[in-house]
């Protein structure tokens, strides 16, 4: 039986998005799994912490990421399949996808978009200030772009002064709150804005703790998104409630075989 396009799935992005009709998406904004083991040690912030002996490591302290580790390329690839699935022609894909190094993620991530959906561009967000790392410390992630061919690309700018580097949108430094990698709300309202109209569907097959779907709702969007880790659901519920409170509006939050904890 094929699962709501609208609301949270509790459980795999892959089997909520394969049971979703052809054609039936406007618009995608996720942040995949980057495939770095982030839930090896802790997050990032957590193991510069420890190396530099401001505080001690601990397990309990650890939040870990679902398929954070080699799997992350084949689970992008098969979202990928599916993205260019459910897509409306010209429709469009938005994949924060890291940066720098070692490894050149974003770089195989690109040749996968554009082998499956078809890759229109890289977006760099300028994140500062100065961010992770050791050497050529992390300060920007990209966005991949990818289109569904078939039809001209949806864009809805009428500035005309949208530029391939965004510089005024920070990063988050997660608290103990919110999800190790949380992206800014503004930051997936930038590109709803620019790919997607009032009503149409936005979906999210990596949720988080709700971002897309707050950024959605502010922006008058239908929400639908997917997160398999029970950690984050009451924080998508938090989140979503808080926004549609401020929006006046009410959606379907919930759905799938799996019980509220």
């Amino acid at each position: 039986m094929a699962s709501s396009a609208e609301g949270l799935y509790r459980g795999d992005c892959l089997d909520w998005l394969r049971s979703l009709p052809d054609g039936s998406v406007d618009f995608i904004f996720t942040d995949p799994p980057y495939g770095h083991n982030n839930n090896s040690n802790g997050d990032l912030a957590h193991r510069r912490e420890c190396a530099l002996g401001h505080r001690t490591g601990s397990p309990a302290e650890e939040r870990p990421i679902a398929n954070d580790g080699p799997e992350a390329m084949d689970l992008f690839r098969e979202f990928m399949v599916e993205a260019a699935r459910l897509l409306k022609p010209g429709c469009c894909c938005c994949c924060c996808g890291g940066g720098g190094g070692p490894a050149p993620q974003f770089a195989h991530w690109s040749l996968i978009m554009d082998e499956c959906l078809g890759f229109k561009h890289m977006v760099v967000w300028d994140k500062g200030p100065m961010g992770m790392g050791w050497h050529y410390r992390r300060s920007y992630e990209v966005v991949l772009v990818g289109q569904k061919p078939g039809a001209k690309c949806a864009w809805f700018d009428t500035s005309h002064r949208i530029e391939n580097v965004i510089r005024n949108i920070r990063k988050i430094i997660p608290s103990a709150e919110q999800h190790p990698t949380q992206k800014p709300v503004v930051l997936a309202e930038h590109f709803i804005r620019l790919h997607c109209q009032p009503g149409g569907l936005v979906i999210d097959p990596f949720l988080g703790s709700g971002t897309t779907a707050v950024a959605a709702i502010r922006l008058g969007m239908r929400w639908g998104g997917a997160e398999m880790e029970p950690t984050y659901w009451p924080m998508i519920e938090k989140r979503v409630a808080e926004a549609e409170a401020e929006m006046g509006q009410r959606l379907p939050l919930e759905f799938g075989n799996e019980e509220t904890p």
